[in-house]
């Protein structure tokens, strides 16, 4: 295996997306949830492709490019589109506007955000055969990639979702952030009376994560648009003639790109383990999560290794107050 640093680094960070969500599923943030997802989703895609094409590109395992590929272009929407959600949210609890979230508040912001993270990104996968001019496209060491033909459809279909979604997650963002400035000496009494499950130690960590994603995704979509298209892009004329050659997988060996390319790969590569480390940098160290470590260590203790719960100390001070107690009740007991 010419790269073992990259299959590595996804299942690591699949493993550590995964460590903080108990808190965030119980107090029903379904945005960062989705992220989490998404991110571990990715992490396994990324870290199977590079152990499976880690030095050849035969083709194969064409069920699983199929899906994996589409996958990838819906992960392109569904990370901006929760970062938005959750900026969205932070935004409206900031600013003091809702005073109590009923439990119907809360069930419409369920859905929007399961609409926004799941069923927008299945539309601009299933949107994306439009612009899919071939099946998909093998690479060494990172497995199969999707196939895009590079035309303005396919700048709005691919890449314009992404950036709108990302503009409109830093206007949320810049507005909770001037909210947080606004009513700091107050902020906490804020959030406690919405009824928000959201403190301002995790009201600040989450901005700072929706914040980093937005950056990230930014990077990452514009890259790979400028690169595509700065010579031009191809004129799509028809049905027929586009997807002309459908079937076809194209291979591709690491020595036949330019450096530059190349680092370029392993910087879309790295990316998501590298949310996945800053997701749990910023939340695997919280209260909550800390409380979770506590019960888990005391579960597996009691299950697994049968040991029985250590029984609560008895303060030094509590026999002789027991004594007190006696005397005083009893004064002819001495």
């Amino acid at each position: 295996m010419a790269y073992p640093i990259l299959p590595i680094t996804a299942f690591v960070g699949a493993f550590l997306v995964l460590i903080p969500v108990p808190s965030h599923w119980r107090a029903r943030n379904y945005a960062t949830v989705s992220l989490v997802a998404w991110l571990f989703v990715l992490d396994l895609i990324y870290g199977i492709n590079s152990i499976v094409w880690s030095d050849n590109v035969r083709i194969r395992l064409l069920v699983w490019c199929d899906i994996t590929t589409k996958l990838t272009i819906g992960a392109g929407v569904a990370l901006p589109a929760a970062a938005m959600c959750i900026c969205k949210h932070l935004e409206l609890v900031a600013s003091g506007r809702v005073v109590r979230t009923s439990p119907g508040d809360k069930k419409r912001r369920m859905y929007f955000d399961l609409a926004m993270c799941f069923l927008l990104p299945a539309i601009i996968m299933a949107l994306h055969y439009v612009v899919q001019g071939h099946r998909f496209d093998i690479v060494e060491a990172f497995g199969c990639q999707p196939a895009t033909y590079y035309s303005v459809p396919g700048v709005f279909i691919v890449w314009f979702p992404p950036l709108l979604l990302a503009f409109v997650s830093m206007i949320y963002a810049s507005l909770a952030l001037y909210h947080f400035l606004r009513h700091r000496v107050t902020f906490a009494a804020i959030l406690q009376n919405s009824n928000s499950s959201i403190t301002p130690n995790r009201y600040l960590r989450l901005m700072a994560l929706a914040i980093t994603e937005i950056i990230w995704q930014i990077v990452l979509t514009v890259l790979p648009m400028y690169d595509n298209i700065s010579f031009g892009l191809r004129p799509w004329t028809t049905w027929a003639d586009v997807h002309s050659d459908w079937l076809r997988v194209d291979p591709y060996y690491l020595a036949e790109f330019e450096p530059a390319y190349k680092a370029q790969l392993f910087l879309f590569f790295f990316a998501i383990p590298a949310s996945c480390l800053l997701f749990f940098f910023f939340f695997g160290f919280g209260e909550q999560a800390v409380s979770d470590y506590r019960q888990l260590f005391v579960w597996i203790r009691q299950k697994v290794f049968r040991q029985k719960a250590s029984a609560p100390k008895i303060p030094k001070n509590g026999m002789m107050l027991r004594q007190v107690l006696f005397y005083t009740v009893f004064p002819s007991a001495n």
